[in-house]
């Protein structure tokens, strides 16, 4: 496997992860700027791999594979990382727990439904879409927001996060229905053929 610069980016942005926890807990004041920082250098790495694999014409299937998991392994963690020490938000704790099991319950069910119609030979059925896309946006600029917490030039950064994140998890319910839907067919397509072989094998 050739050792691309897109696929350093990929891998520089798994490393990050620890280095984001590490900082999110570290005892000074400027640990939520740091922690913002970190993340936002990883969503900006996101960005830059995809972009430089396909505009060097290096993109690989082992890059293709490891890019989505890097970036959901990232979000995840913010997200855990938020709700173990959640920011002083404004509704109710549990509409911020439960935003962010829908974000990482939702990544997780798709990951394995795009796994089952590779097998299926149907993967550009749930390829991403412009709703995955946007939804993606909101997502990382709600964590960058976050973890940063305090106002900036009189924005509220916090309560713009927090709405952000919500915003997040209803496209994340959204784009979860049209993958599901747009697979549908398949998925009723793949239990027939199971019941067949089930049949003519009995």
């Amino acid at each position: 496997m050739p050792m691309t610069f897109p696929m350093m980016l990929t891998l520089l942005r798994i490393a990050l992860i620890p280095v984001l926890v590490l900082v999110f807990y570290l005892p000074y004041t400027w640990a939520s700027f740091a922690a913002a920082v970190v993340f936002i250098s990883a969503a900006i790495t996101d960005w830059a791999d995809g972009y430089l694999a396909r505009r060097m014409g290096l993109m690989s299937k082992f890059g293709a594979f490891l890019d989505p998991v890097a970036d959901k392994l990232m979000v995840a963690t913010a997200l855990v990382l938020l709700v173990q020490t959640p920011p002083q938000i404004i509704f109710p704790e549990i509409f911020f727990t439960l935003s962010a099991a829908i974000i990482i319950g939702r990544e997780i069910a798709i990951s394995g439904l795009r796994e089952w119609m590779s097998e299926m030979g149907e993967r550009g059925t749930v390829r991403v879409g412009l709703l995955g896309k946007l939804k993606t946006i909101f997502q990382m600029t709600a964590i960058s927001c976050l973890l940063f917490e305090a106002d900036l030039f009189g924005l509220p950064v916090l309560l713009v996060g927090e709405m952000l994140l919500y915003l997040a998890a209803a496209l994340t319910l959204w784009s979860m229905w049209v993958y599901l839907h747009a697979a549908w067919p398949i998925m009723n397509r793949g239990d027939d053929l199971e019941s067949d072989q089930d049949s003519s094998s009995g």
